[in-house]
């Protein structure tokens, strides 16, 4: 019913459309789950500009769903959301750049779109960014830092984000601990309104 809906709406050329029937046939909702015509409707939008296809796109060929994997194509097509402010895009990017997959492995790099996505209140990208300040990897190490990511992601729920902040908060003394708490606190009262 409802790719009858949104395909007529897809082949004049609505790029959201185009996103929900490549949506559609990614996850099988009214169709048999069919990854190659997902991908071919991600990339009408995707080469619209539409950032949430250019980022599923980016996911398609990073996972080799529809398409032979290729971590370059993945990695372009996660960048120019990213440059959108698709905050799942710059996670991946993120991800990309610490593993060097697409792209030469640079951890300030990762930094840089972790902190993107995080600031955007991407759960996985604050706790990945709390990982990179606990090890120093593409910052100075900074407990302070990661115990914020920490609890940030664990207020949000990430998974094992609580577990790993109270590692990190016993590598800290009771005023870093006292200014990573307030500092979350202000972050959580401008960011989640």
């Amino acid at each position: 019913m409802a790719l009858r809906l949104w395909r007529p709406l897809a082949e004049r050329g609505n790029v959201y459309a185009q996103g929900s029937v490549a949506l559609m046939y990614y996850n099988g909702q009214g169709v048999p789950p069919d990854f190659a015509e997902a991908v071919k409707w991600y990339r009408m939008a995707a080469e619209k500009g539409y950032s949430g296809a250019q980022n599923n796109l980016g996911f398609m060929y990073a996972t080799g769903q529809g398409v032979p994997q290729d971590d370059a194509k993945a990695a372009v097509w996660f960048r120019l959301a990213a440059e959108q402010r698709d905050a799942r895009a710059q996670s991946n990017l993120g991800v990309m750049y610490f593993n060097g997959r697409g792209v030469p492995q640079d951890f300030t790099e990762a930094v840089k779109w972790y902190r993107e996505a995080a600031r955007h209140g991407h759960t996985d990208a604050q706790y990945n960014l709390g990982v990179m300040y606990a090890n120093g990897r593409g910052v100075s190490q900074d407990f302070v830092q990661a115990h914020l990511w920490f609890s940030l992601a664990a207020a949000a729920g990430t998974e094992g984000a609580g577990t790993i902040r109270e590692t990190v908060a016993r590598l800290m003394n009771p005023e870093q601990i006292a200014e990573s708490q307030h500092m979350a606190h202000e972050w959580m009262a401008k960011y989640q309104q």
